[in-house]
């Protein structure tokens, strides 16, 4: 299926501040590099928002017909706060907090990453590399910096000099339009700044202090790699030095992202991405979500209703047709009447679906379905405007009625037309599911579970250990393990 045209969708670019017509680099085939989570902990609701934008762009190019490497990293090794105090870095942090190995904590996270991830339907990525599986790459771009003239070592460290960069003519800054003499007006005192030139050069390899736990072996010592380098040497290895998109939040656009920029261009020469994308915050009844603040809230306990903000659980396909109905780039809030209104639109949109298959074609067509389709793709091809796309389907829920009354009527090629078009909008380019979803099944799952978890409780208190047993095998066997504890048994997939 091919789609796309020349000249029809328009991104909106951060690099030049403009909507763009979308040009790939090579005809038919796109590159597209998202930055992936730091797995310390539980992905944030805001996180998911994110990865849940960029799924739906990556949907729409696939629905388009163009074939797409879409490479998502994870970070689980050399996430610095400041790029200095080892005590900063999450994963040390996060270890000494749980008392885990750092790599007990990345695959705990990773897990969780994963999870929710599906829940909310979302498309794998089709590469998702890790940092730690990329030392020796970003070794030796490092090399390539130093050789270059745009990196230099000091007491086992490596940082990228910002202020060389911008005298070849460069300019560390661009994407994020600020002026390199503001950067750090304010700069705070910070360990490992007296190993600096100038305060605004920011590290590419770290000594490794005692303290640190996660180490690798490099021409300048045991240390570990800078956050903003691995994702430059990722995205380089598997899209080559110039590639389409690269996508983020907004957060990451400064510092990380315009790091990327100039490592990129001191490395290769060129300017590495054509469209820097950027999605807005998230925000919960009005206000920033904080941990700190207690305006917080996982994606999970939207699913199961284990929170205090909402006076119901929600479909995981509720709370991803309440995210499309803001634009990516515009601030999104949530609140308890926002997702009751969410849930009453998706409904209605599924059941119109539901009922498409009952009507009957006419010998004559009265309604323009061509115009009709032509306002849905318009409307992603304005910079992905999922809003306006919506209200054009809420419009064919209103044809589904009129059709149902037959007010109106459509011949059977444009009444499949119709059909086809709706649905691929609705269940593959903004990933909503019917009630047949991996989280409907998994509730049943769960429900079924628990119910054998009762039949193993009655044949214990019957002494028969042989029942006992065997339902605990065979439930492992397909890869439910139960854990018997003084509250109860839980399960877990394993």
């Amino acid at each position: 299926m091919q789609l796309y045209t020349t000249n029809s969708l328009k991104i909106y670019n951060t690099l030049s501040g403009e909507k763009e017509v979308f040009v790939p680099l090579n005809d038919g085939n796109i590159g597209m590099y998202v930055c992936g989570p730091t797995v310390y902990s539980n992905v944030h609701l805001g996180n998911v928002r994110t990865f849940m934008s960029f799924d739906m762009v990556y949907r729409y190019l696939l629905h388009l017909g163009y074939k797409v490497r879409y490479v998502r990293n994870i970070t689980d090794a050399g996430h610095l706060t400041d790029d200095g105090n080892v005590d900063n870095d999450r994963f040390v942090k996060q270890t000494r907090l749980e008392k885990l190995e750092p790599m007990e904590v990345v695959q705990k996270y990773t897990v969780d990453f994963h999870r929710v991830l599906e829940v909310y339907n979302l498309l794998p990525p089709t590469i998702e590399p890790t940092a730690t599986g990329h030392i020796i790459e970003q070794i030796e771009l490092i090399e390539k910096l130093i050789e270059k003239g745009f990196a230099y070592e000091s007491n086992g460290s490596v940082y990228f000099d910002v202020f060389e960069y911008n005298k070849k003519g460069l300019n560390y800054g661009e994407l994020s339009n600020r002026n390199i003499e503001e950067l750090f007006a304010n700069t705070r005192d910070l360990d490992g700044q007296n190993e600096k030139k100038n305060p605004q050069d920011f590290a590419l390899w770290k000594n490794a202090s005692p303290a640190h736990i996660m180490r690798w072996n490099s021409p300048w010592g045991e240390g570990f790699p800078g956050w903003h380098l691995e994702c430059t040497a990722m995205s380089t290895k598997y899209l080559g030095e110039r590639f389409d998109i690269h996508g983020g939040g907004m957060d990451l656009k400064f510092p990380h992202h315009e790091c990327e920029v100039a490592q990129g261009k001191a490395c290769n020469d060129i300017t590495p991405v054509n469209y820097w994308m950027h999605t807005n915050m998230l925000t919960m009844n009005g206000l920033r979500m904080s941990k700190s603040t207690g305006n917080y809230i996982l994606p999970m306990q939207l699913v199961n209703g284990d929170n205090d903000f909402f006076e119901k659980k929600f479909q995981s396909s509720v709370v991803r047709f309440c995210f499309m109905q803001a634009h990516y780039r515009s601030v999104l809030d949530i609140s308890n009447e926002a997702m009751i209104a969410a849930e009453k639109g998706y409904n209605r949109l599924v059941e119109a679906i539901k009922q498409l298959d009952s009507i009957k074609a006419s010998t004559i067509s009265t309604l323009n379905v061509a115009a009709w389709k032509n306002s849905c793709y318009e409307a992603m091809n304005d910079d992905l405007n999922t809003p306006i796309l919506i209200a054009n389907l809420f419009e064919g829920v209103r044809f589904v009625n009129l059709l149902k009354e037959n007010s109106v009527t459509l011949t059977a090629t444009d009444l499949e037309d119709f059909s086809k078009t709706i649905k691929a909008f609705v269940f593959d380019v903004l990933g909503l599911a019917s009630e047949t979803s991996s989280e409907g099944n998994l509730e049943k799952v769960t429900g079924l579970v628990e119910l054998l978890i009762e039949m193993r409780n009655t044949a214990r208190a019957n002494k028969d250990f042989a029942m006992s047993d065997q339902i605990r095998d065979q439930l492992l066997a397909l890869g439910i393990q139960l854990k018997d504890g003084k509250d109860g048994t839980e399960f877990s997939m394993v």
